[in-house]
């Protein structure tokens, strides 16, 4: 019998279930160490069940903001004539339980995903141990948590341990008031005033969900606009669409601590001294990756001052038969980018075809009520000077689809090369940007021209017709240059 290439992954996030099923495929021996549940946060406390609980904020909102006009009566006695803004509520246990179901489920299938394929999956903390041995195998102890240890010899390992929530010294959260992202579905209540510090995409994404499901929310922003690391253009729509729908929207306001009052609130005070209260507060200030107490830096893996891990274009380390993938990476904190480290880490050691780490292709997004999609080159990218772009922005206040359903808010911006007109970025902020933004990755990922986007049939209404308005102005004013 042959030689088989044993891999061990520690962690079973999309950097590590996603590189265990290619690794499988290619005939490898495969072992998972975990000690959550596979999936990892991005499964079981980050996006799918946050996600989960956006999708039943969506629905809130479109039904709030657009019943009256789209002609739907609501028959309810017992409505408040008073409050016409709120005719129907959730049932926050219910929710939550419905969240923590899909996110188990989905551990479920990976883990079964996973084993069908040949993978192993062991229970339990992986920790390199430091040197190689003569064929270049490496050592990882796996304890459980009864103590027990196990060691598995690997010819490569790959680390994807992903990452935890950041904290404020004196805003420690205790699980019932003060809360942390993952703390949020074990809630029986609905908060009713939730203080949100942190205006990035998970305060932001948490912060505009609350406010949809009922409750009074403030977030609190250090920076001038809520989400700083986006469109600023998008940013713009999304706070303005915050306050119209009420809620308290604090710029350069920095937390400074949080602390539960004699009358059970939460008390959070700025850095300026002044003080805001809620019944709940969630911190939402990054993540911290979790490469800690793994014996890394004495097998030799470069750690970076954040503690994240220094890598490649495809997943190396510079530790020798050790790759890294996803959050503790600190590349880009997206499932899609994980997955894509992780795979490209197991092609590169198993000798497949592979394709260095592009971040220029990757489509993102941010699932706030209207979304906000992005990929390629970003508005900050052209005003920086790091591309000589062509920018159009067409807002989705005049596309007929649009009209018919009640959007307000929101458009379609393209950018493009002068001379060529190749598309280089875009950006949808629209519901389901999501799923709006494929068609332009597809043409940034293929060098696709503003004409070829121009003279593609869109359906019509739809509002992926704005996507070929904009190409299609684009198109005229490369024509206008001059040669």
């Amino acid at each position: 019998m042959g030689h088989v290439t044993r891999i061990v992954i520690i962690g079973g996030g999309p950097g590590g279930y996603e590189a265990a099923l290619v690794a499988a495929q290619l005939g490898a021996e495969v072992s998972v160490v975990d000690c959550d549940g596979l999936g990892g946060a991005s499964v079981l406390t980050d996006c799918v069940p946050s996600k989960t609980l956006i999708a039943t904020a969506e629905v809130m909102t479109n039904f709030d903001s657009s019943y009256e006009e789209l002609g739907i009566r609501v028959e309810d006695t017992t409505h408040d004539p008073d409050d016409p803004a709120r005719v129907v509520g959730v049932d926050i246990r219910k929710v939550n339980r419905r969240v923590k179901r899909l996110a188990l489920a989905q551990s479920h299938d990976i883990t079964a995903s996973v084993t069908r394929a040949g993978g192993r999956v062991v229970r339990g903390r992986g920790r390199l141990e430091p040197g190689q041995a003569a064929d270049g195998s490496r050592v990882v102890t796996v304890t459980a948590a009864d103590g027990s240890q196990e060691q598995l010899t690997a010819d490569a390992v790959l680390i994807a341990t992903g990452g935890h929530p950041r904290e404020i010294p004196d805003a420690r959260p205790d699980g019932e008031r003060i809360l942390n992202w993952t703390q949020l579905y074990d809630l029986t209540e609905q908060p009713e005033e939730l203080i949100v510090i942190g205006s990035g995409v998970t305060g932001a994404e948490f912060a505009g969900a609350y406010q949809a499901l009922g409750s009074q929310v403030t977030l609190v922003s250090s920076r001038d606009r809520v989400l700083p690391g986006e469109d600023p253009d998008a940013a713009a729509v999304l706070e303005d669409v915050f306050r119209r729908r009420g809620m308290n929207v604090m710029s350069r306001s920095r937390a400074a601590s949080a602390k539960l009052t004699d009358d059970d609130r939460v008390e959070v005070t700025l850095q300026d001294g002044r003080t805001i209260t809620g019944t709940h507060c969630l911190v939402a200030v990054g993540a911290i990756p979790n490469t800690a107490d793994m014996g890394l830096e004495e097998a030799g893996v470069r750690l970076k001052e954040s503690g994240h891990i220094w890598t490649d274009k495809v997943s190396r380390t510079s530790a020798p038969g050790v790759y890294a993938a996803g959050d503790c990476t600190g590349v880009l904190a997206l499932a899609s980018v994980a997955a894509m480290q992780g795979r490209i880490a197991m092609y590169h050691f198993l000798g497949d075809t592979v394709n260095p780490l592009d971040l220029k292709t990757v489509s993102a997004n941010v699932f706030t009520d209207p979304e906000i999609a992005t990929v390629g080159y970003s508005q900050a990218d052209v005003d920086k000077g790091a591309i000589e772009a062509r920018v159009v922005k067409l807002p989705l206040l005049r596309n007929p689809r649009a009209k018919m359903q009640g959007i307000r808010d929101g458009f379609v911006k393209l950018f493009c090369r002068p001379g060529t007109g190749i598309v280089v970025g875009g950006v949808v902020v629209a519901p389901r940007a999501s799923e709006l933004i494929h068609p332009i990755a597809i043409a940034v990922d293929n060098n696709l021209t503003v004409e070829q986007i121009a003279n593609t049939f869109t359906v019509y209404p739809s509002l992926t017709g704005s996507i070929a308005e904009v190409a299609r102005q684009l198109h005229t004013r490369k024509l206008a240059e001059p040669h």
